[in-house]
């Protein structure tokens, strides 16, 4: 199965490795709302594309991520690079300083910023972090834009002590658990959307009726997304608040 770190393997790994590490620090923390270091990210997730970039248009990668002294400026002169995909030349260096502004001025990296670190901004962090990443993934291995997006999906894993996986198989190893936190915290440790029928079996449910009504009382109140048609469950934010509240407390 094709991965991210296989789609950027043009990218020397000096580069790749932290851009992705980055990636997955901004997801992790936004996910256990912790806002400041999920912001702190993104700003070092901004060094690194720009190292990225500035290598691909000159022919020259630096040996490690740097930064430049004027961040601003530096992304503007990327916009003079030619023969580079539009994208790596108006898009994300007029993104990145947008992004990097949150880091900078917000409250994050320095005191005295307009407003503390919050929800609104580290999700415009997660949101635009994703989109460049995708980006990159789309250029480096000519895929299209959802294969992009599906491969990044991918690298967010949320790590529980509560879930053993094996191949296929995933359990809540917390005995006593309610069939709808076990449901919930099945589905905060994928990346990606899950098939009804294999929630089912990871729960072990023997009221196979209990279970769908179940899912469907979780769909009604909007904390996961059940088509029924296609059989596919996914978290929703509202979802994943509940989660988070849930690994504190518990």
């Amino acid at each position: 199965m094709l991965t991210p770190e296989d789609a950027l393997k043009s990218v020397p790994k000096s580069l790749r490795e932290p851009l992705l590490k980055e990636y997955k620090a901004i997801a992790d923390n936004f996910m256990e709302n912790r806002w400041t270091p999920t912001e702190l990210s993104g700003g070092r997730f901004c060094e690194i594309v720009y190292s990225i970039l500035n290598g691909y248009s000159s022919g020259t990668y630096p040996t490690r991520p740097t930064k430049p002294r004027n961040f601003v400026d530096a992304c503007r002169r990327l916009e003079n690079n030619s023969g580079v995909p539009r994208s790596f030349q108006i898009l994300i260096p007029r993104l990145l300083p947008s992004l990097y502004e949150i880091r900078n001025n917000r409250g994050v990296g320095h005191v005295g910023g307009d407003v503390d670190s919050n929800v609104m901004d580290s999700a415009i962090v997660v949101d635009m972090a994703s989109w460049i990443l995708a980006e990159l993934v789309r250029v480096f291995h000519n895929v299209t834009t959802s294969e992009a997006q599906q491969l990044v999906d991918n690298l967010v894993e949320r790590r529980m002590p509560l879930v053993w996986k094996c191949g296929d198989i995933r359990r809540v190893l917390k005995p006593g658990i309610s069939l709808k936190d076990q449901i919930m915290i099945l589905l905060g440790s994928c990346a990606k959307q899950v098939k009804y029928d294999e929630l089912l079996e990871w729960t072990e449910a023997t009221n196979a009726r209990y279970f769908k009504k179940t899912v469907r009382k979780l769909h009604t109140n909007r904390l996961l997304e059940y088509d029924e048609k296609s059989n596919i469950i996914q978290l929703l934010p509202p979802g994943a608040e509940y989660l988070s509240n849930l690994l504190k407390d518990g």
